[in-house]
């Protein structure tokens, strides 16, 4: 009776030891579980952005001003009737470095 007691605390501190230490055990459960949590999330946020993109072809090809926009934040494109202006910032004012006050040299 008492090897089988001591055989059966083995098997269950074998068993436990495998659950908690090994790297198929908890440890690798939980680093599943976030793995999961993470790709959800990252599956949320690309379906938002396919979704954002679907929309923005449906615009593009059901109407002018999705495609009037594009024109004019990418390829810088005018309509006949507006006038172009160009504002160029002013060139940065020539600086002169700090002067020095001359030395003086005694002459011997």
């Amino acid at each position: 009776m008492k090897w089988l007691v001591t055989a059966l605390l083995l098997v269950l501190v074998g068993i436990h030891y495998r659950l908690w230490m090994s790297d198929s055990g908890i440890r690798e459960l939980q680093l599943l579980r976030e793995a999961v949590t993470a790709q959800r999330t990252e599956n949320e946020r690309l379906t938002e952005r396919n979704r954002q993109l679907a929309e923005e072809v449906r615009d593009l090809k059901q109407g002018y001003v999705a495609l009037e926009e594009r024109a004019r934040s990418d390829l810088g494109m005018i309509t006949r009737s507006e006038t172009y202006y160009q504002v160029v910032p002013p060139e940065p004012a020539a600086t002169t470095p700090a002067s020095e006050p001359p030395t003086r040299t005694a002459a011997r």
